[in-house]
């Protein structure tokens, strides 16, 4: 059987939404987040956008799209081995039924 990418990532989301392992690392990366993200680094960057395009013609949709990459950018490398670390460990558990 051959089984596209995409279609893994379904199979792989569903396993974690239906077992909860989602919501407990989406947790656990939110708690990981607020420890080391620079949230005044963040702020700065939206007021920086906002000066920009002016408060009347930016939305929320906008500083969404401009940013979600430099956050990311800002995510220490150890704490997305570490989630992935999670998600292989989980992935390679035995199948109940």
């Amino acid at each position: 059987i051959v089984v596209s990418k995409m279609n893994m990532r379904a199979v792989i989301n569903q396993k974690l939404t239906e077992t909860g392992e989602r919501e407990r690392l989406k947790e656990l990366l939110r708690a990981k987040l607020i420890e080391c993200v620079d949230k005044d680094n963040v702020k700065i960057m939206i007021l920086k956008v906002i000066k920009e395009k002016g408060l009347e013609h930016v939305t929320v949709d906008d500083l969404v799209a401009e940013i979600t990459p430099k956050g990311r950018a800002l995510v220490l490398d150890s704490l997305k081995k570490e989630l992935l670390q999670k998600i292989k460990a989980f992935l390679a558990q035995p199948v109940s039924l």
